[in-house]
């Protein structure tokens, strides 16, 4: 079938995963509901768990797909057959007809009429191998780093899929969709584009889809999660901030909301916020379809309701991107705590003596070392808590047994005799066991053709080829500062108040990248947020953070948004990272 869509009415797509590590009660919980739905989309899927399942694949160490989605989609699977609710999901990971096969099975064993489908040709090793056999040279899309001159030896090859995939799926008849990994806010396109019949060269119409996606991906991101106006918010319902649904209608019009009677909020600042989480630039690339984002807008239209605008559409680009993963080493970590005065001085024994402890020998094993304090005693603390920072050792090797208990957490712990006043080790050494982590190399390749399988028998497998209309995009996205400063004195007196009192944003990862946009709540702040957010004035904001790394700024006239790139911050993407903030938060 084409298209339930007779009417001419919007489409209702609810997000009810945005992580890994989302809530596993949502699905059937609104599954069972009476609110409006006709596609349930989630994403069990990140830059974490896709390195590390390829990684179990690879070693025979575990099943490859998410099984938290197994855990979400068995108590909903027969209000999804009762209520005709098409699902698409993000959750087949590195193995997704492995998923496939284990949902199908449940299925029959609960006897429900629901024809399951997945989509295959993210998983790419082959086509990487041969193509360098060929001479083809990748590059890492932040750090221009050549696969050739990467240490690392590739395990595995996994690249980003579209949403045509899920929409001839949908037509073609299937109620759930399994997918290894599409792109966050594929399900969405997919999900819209069969709903209102689109044709692959519907481009605004596709565009304005692909950022109602991302506005939902990350469930509750919209609705008052990772709000930094979240003292706004009825604290009364925190427990329940309500899951985001996308309206779209037949013209790509698009409408966030909420179900009623839910916590949370959608206003245009949470709206904002989530359309500055990971972006990249005034382009937001897809396989589908580039959306120009820079003139979007938001507008309050109700309660808990707002509608985008804005977004116009161009071909996508002919490549897409890939990330091959590779054994990158282990890491293990201790931790120690630091009370009261001289924090500073005391770090110093204690990396003097441990770094004597350790050897020169062992030192030189180890690829990583990092000793970092986080928090500071403030003056005057009133209890021993205030008084207390953590003092973390991280350190990564090649080799699992130059991080044993005799090469590591003996020789980081045996000095606690010898060193700072109340020096105090944390007893739990369970992170200082060995833990095997992944290298990430993030690239381009050309779009596959995807194949889409179905449990029914008598339904052939679909074969949909790489779009034939594309477009090239420079490497470098535009960056500029803003055309025309004002004076910042001509904005009259000054009293001096955190830049966060003032000013919302929102930071996110892209592998190593991390990106930050910040916006005003009122449009006479505006002239002044382009005058004084200047590179220079951000790159002093960073303070020691800020590394020389290449930062890009652009901005958003009707966001009333300055957003800054910052290449390269993340130390090597979320699985390498030494340090806490891995997410870029």
């Amino acid at each position: 079938m084409a298209s339930i869509n007779t009417q001419r009415r919007p489409c209702r797509i609810m997000n009810i995963s945005g992580s890994p590590a989302d809530r596993r009660d949502v699905l059937a919980l609104y599954a069972a509901s009476d609110e409006p739905v006709d596609v349930f989309v989630g994403d069990w899927m990140s830059e974490l768990n896709m390195p590390s399942r390829a990684y179990s694949v690879a070693n025979g160490l575990g099943v490859g797909y998410e099984e938290t989605f197994l855990e979400a989609l068995e108590p909903a699977l027969e209000h999804l057959a009762r209520r005709k609710i098409k699902l698409a999901a993000n959750g087949g990971t590195v193995a997704a007809k492995d998923l496939f096969d284990v949902v199908v099975k449940m299925v029959e064993e609960k006897q429900l009429d629901l024809v399951v489908a997945w989509v295959e040709g993210d998983l790419v090793m082959d086509q990487v191998q041969a193509q360098r056999e060929n001479g083809t040279k990748f590059k890492h899309i932040s750090t221009g780093e050549m696969l050739d001159e990467w240490e690392y030896t590739p395990l595995f090859a996994q690249c980003y899929l579209g949403g045509m995939g899920i929409a001839e799926a949908f037509r073609s008849g299937a109620d759930i969709v399994i997918c290894g990994r599409v792109a966050d806010a594929a399900p969405i396109v997919g999900s819209a584009a069969w709903f209102h019949d689109w044709s692959r060269s519907d481009f605004d119409q596709l565009a304005r889809s692909l950022i109602a996606g991302h506005l939902i991906e990350c469930s509750t991101y919209v609705t008052g999660g990772n709000y930094t106006g979240f003292k706004s918010l009825d604290w009364d319902h925190l427990d329940d901030l309500g899951y985001p649904i996308a309206e779209i209608g037949p013209d790509g019009d698009v409408v966030i909301t909420k179900p009623g009677g839910t916590g949370g909020m959608v206003n245009i600042e949470t709206c904002k916020e989530q359309l500055l989480y990971e972006i990249q630039g005034k382009w937001y690339l897809n396989s589908d379809v580039t959306a120009v984002i820079e003139q979007a807008k938001f507008e309050q239209i109700g309660k808990d309701r707002v509608r985008l605008s804005g977004i116009t559409g161009r071909p996508p680009p002919r490549t897409t991107k890939v990330g091959l993963t590779a054994l990158g080493g282990y890491k293990a970590e201790v931790h120690w705590a630091l009370v009261g005065l001289d924090i500073t001085e005391k770090v110093k024994m204690l990396e003097i003596q441990m770094k004597a402890s350790f050897g020169e020998e062992r030192l030189k094993r180890f690829t990583t070392f990092s000793l970092t304090t986080y928090g500071s005693v403030p003056k005057n603390p009133t209890n021993m808590n205030a008084a207390t920072v953590d003092l973390r050792l991280l350190v990564q090797a090649k080799n699992k047994e130059d991080l044993s208990d005799e090469n590591f957490a003996r020789p980081a712990f045996d000095i606690i005799m010898s060193s700072f006043p109340a020096a105090t080790f944390h007893p739990d050494k369970r992170t200082a066991t060995p833990l095997a982590y992944q290298e990430y190399f993030p690239t381009l390749i050309a779009q596959p053709t995807i194949k889409v399988h179905f449990s029914n028998p008598a339904q052939k497998t679909i074969s949909i080829p790489p779009p034939d209309i594309t477009i090239e995009h420079p490497e470098i996205q535009p960056s500029y500062e803003t055309a025309n400063p004002i004076p910042l004195e001509t904005f009259g007196p000054t009293v001096q108040v955190p830049f966060g009192y003032r000013v919302l944003g929102r930071a996110g990862d892209k592998g190593s990248n991390c990106n930050v946009g910040f916006f005003v709540r009122d449009e006479n702040e505006w002239p002044w947020l382009q005058s004084f957010l200047t590179t220079n004035t951000f790159t002093e904001l960073m303070g020691e953070e800020y590394q020389g790394q290449t930062i890009d700024r652009m901005e958003f006239p009707n966001l009333w948004a300055v957003h800054f790139l910052v290449k390269d911050f993340l130390d090597r993407g979320v699985t390498a990272n030494a340090t806490y903030d891995v997410l870029g938060k």
